[in-house]
């Protein structure tokens, strides 16, 4: 991958393409690139929905090869919902593809005036730009139909659906998965309303002619990728608990560990768990003719995805994540999986984060809106949303900016983005990372889950503050290293329990690029990035005092363990002392 392509968004004009090569950047890939640029290329303090803001699509150092569930796509700019700098990452086959045909960035810069809309068509010939306005206000859904009539269903689409053309706050980038469905999504931090800022529906990409990238020294690679593979076949959860029940299995471990927020993170246990489980999920998509086991992308060998059918055996949705299934379920008190799961296909549909919808309807119903437990309510919500209505527009602002227009103080955010599906009181190293993290709240920043509840890399009491903010930084600098090579953050699990598998993780790399990395380099690219990410945010006026939780989490405390949020700020500010 050494190849910059650069798309010029000039106002009414067509946009200009140029190419480069890699340059400056050389050496970089996922988070590391997307991050590097935006520091490097995008003033801080800039609207981000203005023309200085760029948007940079970079598949991993490790996509496009052999190398097993490596293929990763970091999508960057400055974020319209939190104001920070932002990565948000995704599955499916675009990262694969882009890295085939020897893309290590994608930039948009500039910005659209007036209402044309374009498309990037990319192939091994090169790439092109070519008007899109047949494709205006289609979910994505009904724009994968149109491309697949035109391109059929080997090419990749990245793609926006109506909530990035409305430029939404809350709105996502989808990516097409094997099986060509806009179900893998850069969710967080509304990257798709920055896509919309610069005119594009969508990105074509075609690898078909393309050959999988090969490594500089192949038998080392082959050896170290076979034992990476054992390394995570072997694991109970990559090899036995992803795959068997998906991220979902995650339900009835929160909610028994008291740390699963209902109804606004009101309460952490919800009554209808048992209902909405994991393991309750992938017995109903057996039964019913689907599939709880499915890889987002080939060579995965995790396959935490699925595939989730309705009552008469028709595709309805990707199998629902943990995320969405607390954010629209346990946390607005509903307890129906098919609702849950047309929830999560309209999302998809629309281009909206699972986790800031789910979170932005649990502050509405608060508010009255609809009551708890309102399925049919939830999904006109989401309806409304897509749809741009009045009351959507609010709602598709974020939960920070429906909290604020409804009057509440309980919003569950930090530089107003949702927190995911895990109480900061009940599992406290993962507060330290919403709080801390450059991202906004964001729980795969810094994965405290798997050493707090989990006992993944050793174990830290998730009730006590004692050892938390050592344990976020830890799992923050090794979580941007993991986002630079394209690698999926699931392989965490295994890499810190097993010091080979880390060790052969590492070995790939080095025989893939003739390198002789150690793990202490791993840990100083990690820090590098997080200092960007830090020097940017602190560019754009972002500061210690930004570094918090609601104030409600520390005075409020969460049943059934009667805990507050109790980190001392000192500790919180100490995260980045490295």
């Amino acid at each position: 991958m050494d190849t910059i392509l650069r798309v010029r968004c000039n106002g009414t004009g067509m946009p200009a393409l140029t190419t480069h090569s890699i340059g400056t950047y050389a050496g970089l890939g996922g988070r590391g690139m997307t991050s590097k640029v935006i520091c490097a290329e995008v003033p801080a303090d800039c609207h981000p929905l203005g023309p200085e803001n760029k948007l940079v699509f970079a598949p991993g150092l490790m996509s496009g090869t052999a190398a097993a569930t490596s293929g990763r796509l970091s999508v960057g700019c400055k974020s319209p919902l939190t104001g920070t700098i932002k990565e948000a990452n995704a599955g499916g086959t675009a990262a694969q593809a882009l890295a085939k045909l020897g893309y290590a960035a994608i930039i948009f810069e500039g910005e659209a005036k007036g209402d044309a809309l374009y498309r990037l068509v990319i192939d091994e010939k090169g790439a092109k730009v070519e008007p899109a306005d047949e494709y205006r206000m289609l979910p994505n859904y009904a724009l994968r139909d149109k491309v697949q009539e035109e391109f059929g269903d080997k090419v990749s689409l990245i793609s926006i659906g109506t909530a990035g053309e409305m430029r939404m706050s809350n709105s996502t980038i989808a990516v097409t998965d094997p099986e060509f469905r806009p179900t893998r999504h850069a969710g967080r931090g509304g990257v798709g309303a920055v896509m919309g800022s610069k005119g594009f529906k969508c990105i074509i990409v075609n690898a078909e002619k393309a050959s999988i990238r090969k490594p500089a020294l192949p038998e080392a690679f082959k050896a170290a990728n076979k034992k990476f593979v054992e390394g995570l076949k072997s694991h109970p959860v990559t090899g036995t608990g992803l795959p068997a029940f998906g991220t979902n299995i995650l339900t009835n471990i929160l909610n028994e560990a008291g740390g699963y927020p209902s109804r606004n993170f009101s309460t952490g246990r919800f009554e209808g768990a048992g209902s909405i489980s994991g393991e309750a999920q992938a017995e109903l998509e057996r039964a019913r003719g689907g599939n709880p086991t499915h890889g987002c992308h080939k060579g995965c060998v995790i396959k935490c995805s699925g595939i989730y059918v309705d009552k008469e055996g028709n595709y309805l949705t990707k199998q629902p994540e943990y995320e969405t299934v607390w954010s629209h379920g346990g946390n607005c008190g509903i307890d129906d999986l098919d609702a849950i799961a047309m929830m999560d296909r309209l999302d998809d549909d629309y281009g909206l984060d699972t986790i800031e919808m789910g979170a932005t309807i649990g502050v509405a119903m608060e508010a009255g809106v609809i009551p708890f437990g309102d399925k049919e309510g939830a999904i006109n919500l989401i309806h409304q949303v897509g749809k741009g209505t009045p009351l959507g527009r609010i709602l598709g602002a974020g939960t920070a900016v429906t909290a604020k227009c409804y009057g509440l103080e309980r919003a569950p955010v930090v530089k107003n983005q949702a927190m995911p599906a895990y109480d900061p009181r009940a599992v406290k190293g993962i507060g330290v990372t919403y709080a801390t993290t450059t991202q906004g709240a964001d729980h795969t920043a810094g994965y405290a889950v798997a050493t707090n509840i989990l006992s993944v890399g050793g174990h830290v009491n998730p009730l006590g503050s004692e050892g938390q903010a050592e344990l976020s930084r830890s799992l923050q600098i090794a979580t941007a290293a993991l986002d630079a090579t394209g690698y999926c953050l699931f392989i965490a699990f295994a890499i810190l329990d097993q010091s080979e598998t880390f060790d052969a993780m590492v070995d790939s790399i080095n025989a893939m690029y003739d390198l002789k990395l150690t793990g202490g380099d791993v840990v100083a690219l990690g820090q590098d990035i997080l200092r960007m990410e830090r020097e940017f945010n602190k560019a754009a006026g972002f500061g210690p005092a930004h570094d918090r939780l609601p104030r409600y989490f520390t005075r409020e405390p969460l049943a059934p363990h009667g805990v507050v949020f109790d980190v001392p700020e000192a500790e919180l500010d100490s995260v980045y002392n490295f």
